[in-house]
């Protein structure tokens, strides 16, 4: 582990991953029971759409305080196919349990948050022009997925796998799921014009941010665990 710290602190009840599965699920059924015509609106106006985010043409200080950049947020939380939800929410839940409980909750929060609209700002300048929206939180999983590399880089996952009529309990290393991660991400490059713009640059942005997230919360990391 990158910090290990005995604790003798009370356990405390974890919320953040909680509240966000909530709200994506959330936005998801909204979204799905929508007109067709509305909810392509919808991606637009909420979405983070490269084309809107920066003109290479105005100058960059005033562009910093659009509220339009508001979208590189919103577009965190929207998703429009199940198994894009599924996916994100399912790493999320596998990566981000075990990081809020090193985080704390507030902290593992800001990961998420911060995160994600770094992935979704670096995502929109490598697509600048593009009119198709970035939408779902894959970059802010990326982000949750590099911190959890840097906090347990040795360690191993349990997984209940159906085999017939029976569930098995098996540990598999971290670095195999996270292989499944790249693998899904993949996949989706392929369906991703569909929905909305996909870029690989949002996910390794998020991915590098994550993993400086958590060399610098290290201190603070220790603190918390030693209560």
């Amino acid at each position: 582990m990158f910090v290990h710290v005995e604790t003798r602190r009370r356990p405390r009840w974890h919320w953040a991953t909680l509240l966000i599965v909530s709200v994506c699920v959330v936005c998801f059924v909204g979204l799905a029971m929508m007109p067709a015509p509305q909810r392509i609106l919808l991606l637009q106006q909420w979405g983070t759409v490269p084309a809107n985010v920066f003109d290479a043409h105005e100058a960059l200080l005033p562009q910093l305080t659009d509220p339009a950049l508001l979208r590189l947020f919103t577009a965190l939380f929207i998703h429009v196919t199940w198994l894009h939800l599924l996916s994100n929410l399912l790493f999320l839940v596998i990566f981000g349990l075990p990081g809020e409980r090193a985080l704390g909750s507030l902290r593992f929060l800001l990961l998420f948050v911060i995160g994600g609209i770094v992935a979704n700002l670096i995502g929109a300048l490598s697509l600048a022009g593009v009119r198709l929206p970035i939408i779902g939180c894959s970059g802010a999983v990326s982000a949750v997925v590099g911190t959890y590399v840097a906090l347990f880089p040795r360690a191993k996952l349990g997984l209940v796998l159906p085999l017939g009529l029976y569930l098995e309990f098996v540990r598999v290393p971290a670095f195999l799921l996270i292989g499944i991660w790249v693998l899904l991400q993949l996949l989706f490059s392929y369906a991703g014009p569909s929905y909305g713009a996909y870029v690989w640059w949002a996910h390794i942005g998020g991915f590098v941010f994550g993993l400086g997230f958590a060399l610098f919360s290290r201190e603070a990391i220790a603190r918390r665990l030693r209560g």
